[in-house]
């Protein structure tokens, strides 16, 4: 929820404002120790031998010998490979393959599905980052959405998951600092076009990412974004949502927008700011606001921030204009994700995702 960067504890406590390209080094040791979950010696000497390119690095480092120049050597205690959730083998090791008898996914299969989950995955957060990030792709392999959106996506963690998610294609709002991103699984999803809309007025780095793409004939425009954290952030917060709102209305008539993100809003905000136009719906109020998935930030169920106080809201919200010709695309049914503590004693993100599905009309 809060951008982590700027606070005391995280890879950038302890740097003074010396010589910038070492204090870019240590950030770059830092993320490529969380990813890898490897000590700093080891992180800058295969950061070292690659060019300092953290991609480059961590291939090498999985998978010696993948990359052209890449140092072919694992270090001493290379992680299990059964702690490897690896979603690239469809037929063979990829758990997806071993659900296409289910229900669900016959249906996935000849259309009438469609499904997306919307993630905060917290990669500011780099303890038990590795961990965490495989639990991320567990539910992936598990439910095999066809579009995923992140939030708080970090380069180290954007280069595990081009790895283990290759049958997406992944799509960014920045490529440095954090970020937000559009998982397309490409072979259910036309990418057409991409678009990144800038806040101005930002503190923390957040823009609006837009992606035109196709599915079973009906034209998509998916947004995402994280807007402004913090109570203090409210008024910034209300115009980056504006203009989201905007966005969505500009869309052409013939397409199904869908913006799923951390939005951090408040309630009495939304009112703020006029409510919801009438052609725009909050999927969790179309629904009849199920109680199960009302609250995506939780500090009474969700222990990774170690806050002792209660707090919970609906950060994480999925809005949905259906295209004027009908309704073609459906929502359906709306969940909470990654309920459950990984190994590490943690879960994957201080933030619970949502699993949305929706029936698509042929």
């Amino acid at each position: 929820m809060d951008p982590k960067l700027s606070g005391e504890t995280g890879p950038e406590a302890g740097l003074d404002d010396g010589d910038p390209a070492a204090k870019k080094q240590l950030l770059l040791c830092a993320e490529f120790s969380a990813v890898a979950s490897c000590d700093a010696a080891v992180a800058r000497r295969y950061l070292a031998e690659n060019a300092w390119e953290t991609e480059r690095a961590l291939n090498a480092y999985f998978e010696p010998g993948a990359e052209e120049g890449a140092v072919p050597r694992r270090p001493e205690t290379p992680p299990a490979p059964a702690s490897c959730v690896d979603l690239t083998n469809e037929e063979t090791t990829d758990p997806i393959s071993s659900k296409r008898s289910t229900p669900g996914n016959l249906q996935q299969e000849d259309g009438s599905m469609f499904s997306l989950i919307t993630w905060n995955i917290d990669g500011l957060d780099i303890n038990n980052l590795r961990e965490r990030a495989q639990g991320v792709c567990s539910s992936l392999a598990l439910y095999n959405p066809d579009v995923v959106f992140l939030q708080e996506v970090i380069p180290p963690y954007y280069s595990f998951l081009k790895k283990r998610a290759s049958s997406y294609e992944i799509i960014t709002g920045h490529d440095e600092g954090y970020f937000t991103a559009i998982m397309l699984k490409k072979s259910r999803v036309k990418f057409k076009s991409q678009e990144i809309i800038p806040f101005p007025n930002t503190a923390m780095m957040r823009n609006l990412l837009c992606v035109h793409a196709s599915v079973s004939g009906n034209e998509l425009c998916l947004m995402t974004s994280h807007l402004e954290s913090t109570r203090g952030h409210a008024k910034e917060r209300m115009n980056q949502f504006k203009v989201v709102l905007k966005k969505m209305q500009e869309a052409p008539e013939s397409t199904t927008v869908i913006f799923a993100g951390d939005t951090n809003l408040r309630d009495q905000e939304v009112t703020k700011c006029g409510g919801l136009p009438s052609n725009i719906a909050d999927v969790w109020e179309l629904l009849g606001k199920p109680k199960h998935c009302q609250y995506t930030w939780d500090t009474q169920m969700n222990s990774n921030l170690g806050i002792r106080a209660t707090c919970k809201h609906r950060f994480d919200r999925i809005f949905f204009r259906a295209a004027a010709q009908g309704g073609h695309i459906i929502p359906q049914s709306l969940d909470l994700l990654g309920l459950e503590k990984l190994d590490c004693g943690r879960f994957p993100s201080d933030h619970w995702g949502l699993l949305c599905t929706l029936d698509v009309i042929l």
